[in-house]
């Protein structure tokens, strides 16, 4: 169709966007025009699109890709996750992540609220999108979609949900591998029950972790399939510990500064709990660094800002000074890994400079 002039289009193609159940009035907006010319170039680009909607044949065990939740496809409004497979000039092919790959189209006109210059700069195949659905015909086979219509608040929500259901598949998908069971069967007996009584079955997984008993009530679940997921419960949504950290200067330079720093970072030891423990070790004078590990997040990062004031309030009283050079913040491996090279350096100065000393006494 690329090479028929856009003019020509409404006639030469007439009897073919019939064919697909539109009438006459429907060519008399151009705006129309556009929709449908895109349309039947997708069905005869890919003809397969037409069984995108048809129903699973029946498998001993479903492969990996399945649907996310119960309904089949999206209804109008619905913000949902895609992926960019092909760009066209009328606009861009997409499967939707969270409904088995089904496809979808936005439209050129829906990419950006902007004039567009280069297609390729907005859109990239391969690349995740978050866009809202306009149109879905399940009869002729077409999910219309838009990106430029969708939020900021619309990408942190659909990114968070995304995130959730591909936790919630990948721990399905497991089990049913290890079972040998379907997976839509999985889904049927198990997520999306969950995701009527808790909003979320991945919300469900994780108060799973300590009340198992209390999430599973009321499904009918074999004693394989419920001991193999709660393994994996158990194994993937246990929250894993967090390394926190903060970097300070604590100075006093009076005659009673060394005990006013100890004091100090004593102080801020003593604020620990047993879920939050305080290490405060030392650099290089006056450099220190605050660490914690610990699966509460936020909670870790609200005791060391406490410990910072701690510090801060008791170097004052000895006249001393405290500087924040990190504010407590959790800390990346390659972040903690350079940490460790530096104080094992360090540690390795010191011992260099110790030998040096028992060095010269003896040649004394």
């Amino acid at each position: 169709m690329g090479g028929i002039a856009a003019a020509d289009a409404l006639n030469h193609f007439q009897k073919a966007f019939l064919s697909f159940g539109y009438c006459n009035s429907v060519f008399r907006d151009s705006a129309y025009l556009v929709i449908l010319i895109a349309r039947l170039e997708w069905h005869l680009e890919r003809p397969a699109y037409a069984f995108a909607f048809s129903t699973k044949s029946d498998e001993s065990v479903s492969s990996s890709n399945m649907r996310f939740y119960e309904k089949t496809l999206p209804d109008a409004e619905d913000v949902v996750m895609v992926q960019v497979r092909q760009i066209a000039e009328m606009g861009a092919y997409v499967k939707l992540l969270e409904y088995d790959g089904v496809e979808g189209m936005i439209l050129l006109s829906e990419l950006s609220r902007r004039r567009i210059r280069s297609i390729q700069k907005l859109i990239r195949v391969g690349r995740n999108e978050v866009v809202v659905v306009l149109r879905v015909d399940k009869d002729k086979g077409y999910i219309d979609l838009s990106k430029r219509r969708v939020s900021p608040e619309d990408i942190i929500r659909c990114e968070e949900r995304f995130n959730k259901s591909k936790a919630v598949h990948s721990i399905l998908a497991h089990v049913s591998g290890k079972l040998n069971k379907p997976l839509e069967e999985l889904y049927e007996a198990i997520s999306w029950p969950l995701d009527k009584k808790f909003g979320h079955a991945y919300d469900a997984f994780k108060l799973a972790v300590t009340e198992s008993e209390t999430v599973f009530a009321g499904l009918e679940l074999d004693a394989d399939v419920q001991r193999e997921l709660q393994a994996n419960i158990a194994r993937r949504m246990t929250p894993q510990p967090v390394k926190i950290r903060a970097d300070v200067e604590v100075t006093c330079y009076n005659a009673a500064g060394i005990d006013g720093i100890k004091s100090a970072l004593q102080a801020a030891e003593d604020l620990q709990t047993e879920e939050i423990p305080i290490k405060v070790k030392l650099i290089a004078p006056p450099l220190y660094v605050l660490i914690t590990n610990s699966t509460d997040k936020q909670g870790g990062i609200d005791l060391l800002k406490k410990a910072l004031t701690t510090i801060d309030a008791s170097i004052k009283k000895s006249g001393g000074n405290l500087a924040v050079k990190m504010e407590p913040k959790a800390v990346s491996e390659s972040e903690d890994q350079e940490l460790e090279r530096l104080l094992q350096r360090v540690e390795k100065e010191n011992e260099q400079v110790a030998g040096d000393d028992d060095d010269s006494d003896d040649e004394e």
